[in-house]
C-alpha cells in the first residue's frame, strides 16, 4: 500500500494499423500515470473511467511506430486503500493487480452509434410515459437498429443520422439552461496522504490537458492554490501546460483560497490568510485574481464569510454540501447570502446536488426538476468529472452533452465557465431571496470534536503565528536592523492553511495524514519559538542583558491590545507573581504588585472545598463538581439547586455511517454521568496568589481524568487545567454546566464576532442543532446577567435549556482505527457575570486564556511599561498585526467590531507613524480611505461585527 512500481512498456504498431485510431489500454485497480520523453502525458484510472492513452487518432506512415511509454503505477485506488469498505482504515496488505495491458484499434464509429443509442434510451426511459418525446426518442432508437447492420459498417452513417435527426430538434425560448463545467474534486488529503494528493493533481490534470487538446470547447474549473503550487514544483513540464490553458480561459482557477478549508474552525484571521496566500498566488502565477469562493465540499459555512470574500474581491459563492442535511431541506439554489454584518454574496448550489456529474440525461433533468428557484432564475450549473480521489471529466461525458445541447424536451447544457453563468445569475438577481446567518450542515457535527490534537494543534499554532507576527511587526517598527522573517512566517502560515483542509483540521482522515498534520504542527511549535525569540531579543535588547551586580528582574510582554493584571510564574521559577502589562507592549516586573484581595482556599468538614478571590466565591464537592458559584458582593448564585456544575458525562456515540464525521442525536438519550472517584478533590495550592485543588475520576472501563481547579488573585474566572488518558471506543465524554439562567438563545463566539442559536428544540431547523460549533467562548445569559464557559482548544459545544455543554474527546474508529486513544491536557474556564457579556469582558478574558503572557527574564534596568497600540473602547479588537505583503516600510492592523454595536474608536499607537489608509482583506488601500493622523490617534467607524484593515506606513 502506497507503494509505486514502474513498468517499461515498449510498443510496437503493425504496419497494417495504418489510418486506424490506435490506443494502449491499461486496466489495474492502483491509479497510474503514463510518462513519454520523461513527461507525465496521461492519468489512467478504472474507478475515473480512463482506461487508455489515445496514441495517434489515424496511423500515419510519418509517425513513429515504435515507442517506449513508462507507467507508474500506485498502489492505491482512486479513494485509497479501505479494507472492506469506503471509510474502513487503509488495508496494510492489500493487493493491486494489473488485468490488462494491450495495444488496440479504436472504433470510433461504434462509440458514436453507442452513444447515440445510450442518449435516445434515457430520453424515452426518462421523459416518462405522459410525454411525447419520450416515445419519439424510443421509436428513433427502434429505427437506428432496423437499419443498422453491426457487421456492415457501411449501414452506420444513416442510423447516425437517424439519431442527429432528433437532437437537432430545438428546444423553445423558455426552456432552463444548464452551465456544464468540467470539474475534477480532490482532497488535499484524507483517505491517502498529502504525498498521494500530489499525483492525484498529476494524474487528473494532465487527463484534462489531454481532453482539451481534443475538445476546443472544454472548460475545467479548479481551486486550491496549494495544489497548483506542489504540480508547479514537482511537475514543472506539466505546469506550463496549464498556464497556457489558463491564460486562454478554459482552465480556470476558482475559490481563491490555499485549500478549500473547512468553513467552521479556523479563526477569522485564519481565514483571512486562505484568501490572501490563495489570490496573491493566483495573482502571480496567472495575472488575475478569483471571482468566485468556491467550497463544495466543507461541513458547515460561519456567517462571517460573506464579508470575508467581499473583503478579498469575491462576490460569489459556489457550494452544495447543504444537500447533505439530515434534517431539513434547504429552500434554495440560487439566493443572496447575508453575513453577521450585512455583507451580501451572490450563492449557487448546483440543483444536482453534487460536483460529480457525469453528464448523463438523468443529471439534467433532476438539475431542473430539483431547482427550488424555478421562475427566479432559468439557468444553473452542472459540475461533471470524477471527484474527491480526483479523476475529472471524461471523453463520454462530453459526448454525451454534445448531444442535448439544444435538444428538445432537454434542458439546454451549454460548455460554459463560472464566470458566464455568475453573470447570468446577477442579471436575473431581482426576485432571489436572502438567507440570513449561518450555512449549518445537518451533518457531520462530531467533526468539531474528532482528533482532539488536531484541533488544539491548530489553535495553538493560531497563537503562536500571531504572536510572532505582533512582536516581529513591533521590532521593525523600533529598530531598523531587525529583518520581519517574512518568507519563515509564510512557509508557517501554509503548513497551517494546508492543515486547515476540510477532511484534516475536521479529523475525518487517515492515520497516515494526522501523523503528517501533528509533524507540521510541531514543526510552526518550533520555528515559531525561535522566530518569537528573535524579535523578542530585537526589542527588548537594553533590558535582556544581565547586569553582574544586579538581581534578576522578568520582562512580561502582552500581545493583546488591552492591558492586563495577572498571577504569572516568574521566569525559570516555581514563584508566583501578580503583574499589570500595557496592551501590546510590554512591562519589567521588580515589585511585585500585592492583590487587593489574596485568594482563600478552604476545606470543609463534609470534604468539600470552598474559594474565593473577592471577585468570585466557589464550593466544591469532592468529585470535583460546582455545588456554587458566586460573584462577591451580589449574593446572585449561579447553580441551580440540587444541579452539579462541572460534571462530566459519558455517551454511547455509534453513528450511521460517517463514524469520525457524525454525532447522531440519538446519542444524547444515552447519558450516563461519570461518578467513579479515584482520588477526592484535595487542596493543592493553599491560597495567597493562586489557590487550587485536584482530584482523579475513572472514565468509562479503561480511561482516567485529573483535573486540578486553580483561582487565581483578581481572576473573575474558574480555571479546569484538565488531563485526561482516553482508551475509550465509540464514545463520547462532554463536561456539563447546569446554569441559574433563562434564555431561548446562548451566543456562540465565531471569526470575529459572535451568533445566537436557540437553546429550545421548537421547530426541525432547531433540534437539528443539538450539537454545534463555537471557538473560545460560549454564553447564556439573561437581562443583568450570565454565565461563559471558556476554553483553550474545544470547537464543539451546546446549550440546551439551561446546561451549558463542551464537548471534549471522541472515539471513532473509522477512518483511523487509533482516533483520539491517548494522552490530552486542555483547559477551560467558567466565569459568572453581572450585565452583558459584552460589559463584562467575556470576550477579552476568552482572549487572555488563549494568549498566555510571555515571561522573560531581564536585567534589573529601570524601564518604564511600553505600549504600542492602544484603543479607546473594548468593543473593538486588534486581532493582528504583520507587515505589509508589499511594503516591508508599513504594517497592516487588523481590527473588528466585538460587541454588535456602532462605535467610533480612537486607535492610539507610540509606533513612528508617517501615514495611515484603510486597505482591504487582500492589502489593497481603498478609495478615499485616507485616515488623518490626530491627537488622539488615528479616528476608526465600525458598524456591528465590520472588519478593518489599515495600513500603517512606518517613518524610518
Amino acid at each position: 500500500m502506497w507503494e509505486t512500481c514502474w513498468f517499461k512498456v515498449e510498443l510496437s504498431i503493425p504496419q497494417a494499423w495504418a489510418g486506424q485510431e490506435v490506443h494502449f489500454v491499461w486496466e489495474s485497480d492502483g491509479e497510474a500515470m503514463v510518462w513519454r520523453d520523461a513527461q507525465p502525458v496521461q492519468g489512467l484510472t478504472k474507478e475515473g473511467e480512463k482506461t487508455s492513452y489515445i496514441l495517434t487518432s489515424s496511423l500515419k506512415e510519418t509517425e513513429p511506430h515504435s515507442l517506449t511509454l513508462y507507467v507508474e503505477l500506485a498502489c492505491n485506488g482512486l479513494f485509497g486503500a479501505g479494507k472492506g469498505s469506503l471509510i474502513a482504515p487503509p488495508d496494510p496488505d492489500r493487493r493491486f493487480t494489473l488485468s490488462k495491458a494491450e495495444l488496440v484499434i479504436f472504433n470510433r464509429d461504434v462509440y458514436e452509434l453507442l452513444m447515440d443509442l445510450e442518449i435516445l434510451l434515457d430520453m424515452a426511459k426518462l421523459l416518462g410515459e405522459e410525454n411525447q418525446r419520450s416515445f419519439q426518442a424510443l421509436y428513433t432508437a427502434n429505427q437506428m437498429i432496423n437499419v443498422c447492420d453491426v457487421m456492415d459498417p457501411s449501414t452506420f452513417p444513416a442510423a447516425r443520422d437517424l439519431a442527429a435527426a432528433i437532437f437537432s430538434q430545438r428546444n423553445g425560448e423558455s426552456q432552463h439552461t444548464i452551465h456544464a463545467v468540467g470539474h475534477c474534486h480532490i482532497d488535499s488529503a484524507w483517505l491517502w496522504p498529502y504525498e498521494e494528493t500530489i499525483r492525484k493533481c498529476a494524474r487528473s490534470w494532465v487527463t484534462v490537458i489531454r481532453l482539451m487538446e481534443r475538445n476546443p470547447e472544454l472548460t475545467f474549473a479548479c481551486s486550491q492554490a496549494q495544489q497548483f503550487e506542489w504540480v508547479r514544483s514537482w511537475y514543472p513540464g506539466l505546469y506550463v501546460q496549464i498556464q497556457d490553458f489558463v491564460a486562454k480561459g478554459r482552465f480556470i482557477p476558482v475559490g481563491g483560497t490555499w485549500v478549500e478549508m473547512d468553513g467552521n474552525l479556523p479563526s477569522g484571521e485564519s481565514m483571512v490568510r486562505q484568501f490572501l496566500q490563495g489570490q496573491r498566488f493566483f495573482q502571480e502565477q496567472f495575472g488575475w485574481i478569483c471571482s468566485e469562493f468556491w467550497l463544495p465540499d466543507t461541513f458547515g459555512y460561519s456567517a462571517q464569510l460573506p464579508q470575508l470574500m467581499r473583503g478579498c474581491g469575491i462576490k460569489r459563492f459556489l457550494t452544495q454540501k447543504l444537500s447533505w442535511n439530515l434534517v431539513n431541506t434547504f429552500p434554495h439554489h440560487t439566493f443572496f447570502w447575508e453575513g453577521i454584518d450585512g455583507s451580501q454574496v451572490l450563492t449557487h448550489f448546483p440543483p444536482g446536488d453534487s460536483y460529480g456529474m457525469h453528464g448523463r440525461v438523468e443529471e439534467m433533468l433532476k438539475t431542473v426538476k430539483n431547482n427550488k428557484d424555478k421562475g427566479r432564475v432559468n439557468h444553473s450549473i452542472l459540475l461533471f468529472g470524477f471527484g474527491d480521489g480526483g479523476g475529472g471529466p471524461t471523453q463520454k461525458m462530453l459526448d454525451r452533452m454534445k448531444r442535448m445541447s439544444d435538444t428538445d424536451g432537454l434542458p439546454r447544457v451549454q460548455i460554459s465557465t463560472p464566470d458566464q453563468l455568475f453573470s447570468v445569475l446577477e442579471k436575473e438577481s431581482s426576485q432571489l431571496h436572502t438567507w440570513v446567518g449561518e450555512l449549518f450542515l445537518e451533518l457531520h457535527n462530531g467533526t468539531y470534536t474528532t482528533q482532539a490534537q488536531i484541533k488544539k494543534g491548530n489553535r495553538e499554532c493560531e497563537r503562536i503565528l500571531h504572536d510572532v507576527e505582533v512582536l516581529s511587526a513591533l521590532a521593525v517598527a523600533q529598530s531598523s536592523t531587525f529583518q520581519y522573517p517574512a518568507s519563515q512566517l509564510q512557509r508557517l502560515w501554509r503548513l497551517l492553511l494546508l492543515n486547515q483542509f476540510h477532511d484534516v483540521l475536521p479529523g475525518s482522515c487517515i492515520q497516515l495524514v494526522v501523523e503528517d498534520a501533528l509533524q507540521y504542527y510541531a514543526e510552526i511549535r518550533r520555528a515559531g519559538a525561535r522566530l518569537r525569540e528573535e524579535a523578542v531579543q530585537s526589542l527588548c535588547r537594553e533590558l535582556l542583558q544581565p547586569k553582574a551586580e544586579s538581581a534578576e528582574s522578568t520582562l512580561v510582554l502582552n500581545t493583546l491590545p488591552w492591558e492586563r493584571t495577572e498571577v504569572i510564574s516568574r521566569a525559570g521559577t516555581d514563584s508566583l507573581v501578580l503583574v499589570t502589562v500595557p496592551s501590546m507592549g510590554y512591562a519589567l516586573v521588580r515589585e511585585p504588585l500585592l492583590p487587593v484581595q489574596p485568594v482563600a482556599v478552604r476545606k470543609q468538614e463534609d470534604g468539600s472545598i470552598t474559594m474565593e478571590n473577592g471577585v468570585i466565591a466557589v464550593c466544591l464537592d469532592t468529585m470535583g463538581r460546582l455545588t456554587s458559584l458566586q460573584l462577591v458582593g451580589s449574593e446572585r448564585e449561579s447553580v441551580p439547586d440540587g444541579c452539579h456544575a462541572n460534571q462530566f458525562a459519558l455517551f454511547d456515540d455509534i453513528p450511521l455511517y460517517w463514524d469520525a464525521w457524525d454525532v447522531m442525536d440519538y446519542h444524547l438519550e444515552t447519558r450516563k454521568p461519570v461518578t467513579t472517584l479515584l482520588k477526592p478533590l484535595e487542596i493543592t495550592l493553599a491560597g495567597g496568589l493562586q489557590g487550587s485543588a485536584s482530584f482523579s475520576l475513572q472514565i468509562g472501563k479503561s480511561s482516567t481524568l485529573r483535573q486540578e481547579i486553580i483561582l487565581d488573585a483578581a481572576c473573575p474566572y474558574l480555571r479546569f487545567l484538565t488531563q485526561v488518558e482516553w482508551k475509550e471506543a465509540h464514545k463520547f465524554l462532554k463536561v456539563e454546566f447546569p446554569v441559574k439562567v433563562r434564555s431561548t438563545n446562548a451566543t456562540y463566539e465565531i471569526q470575529f464576532g459572535h451568533l445566537q442559536r436557540p437553546t429550545h428544540w421548537n421547530t426541525s431547523w432547531d433540534w437539528a442543532r443539538f450539537e454545534v460549533w463555537t471557538h473560545k467562548w460560549l454564553d447564556l445569559s439573561e437581562h443583568g446577567f450570565g454565565v461563559a464557559l471558556l476554553n483553550d482548544c474545544k470547537y464543539g459545544a451546546s446549550a440546551h435549556g439551561n446546561v451549558l455543554s463542551l464537548s471534549l474527546l471522541r472515539a471513532p474508529k473509522s477512518p483511523d482505527a487509533t482516533a483520539d486513544i491517548g494522552h490530552h491536557q486542555f483547559t477551560y474556564a467558567v466565569m459568572p457575570h453581572q450585565g452583558s457579556f459584552q460589559d463584562a469582558g467575556v470576550i477579552q478574558c476568552a482572549y487572555n486564556l488563549n494568549f498566555p503572557l510571555h515571561v522573560v527574564p531581564a536585567s534589573s534596568a529601570q524601564c518604564p511599561a511600553w505600549s504600542a497600540f492602544s484603543l479607546s473602547s473594548p468593543a473593538v479588537v486588534l486581532e493582528a498585526i504583520k507587515q505589509a505583503e508589499d511594503r516591508p516600510d508599513a504594517l497592516v492592523l487588523r481590527l473588528y467590531e466585538a460587541h454588535g454595536s456602532t462605535v467610533v474608536v480612537w486607535l492610539q499607537t507610540s509606533l513612528p507613524i508617517k501615514d495611515a489608509t484603510l486597505c482591504d482583506l487582500l492589502e489593497r488601500p481603498a478609495a478615499q480611505g485616507h485616515l488623518l493622523l490626530e491627537q488622539q490617534g488615528l479616528r476608526l467607524s465600525f458598524t456591528p461585527f465590520r472588519v478593518l484593515s489599515v495600513l500603517l506606513v512606518l517613518r524610518q
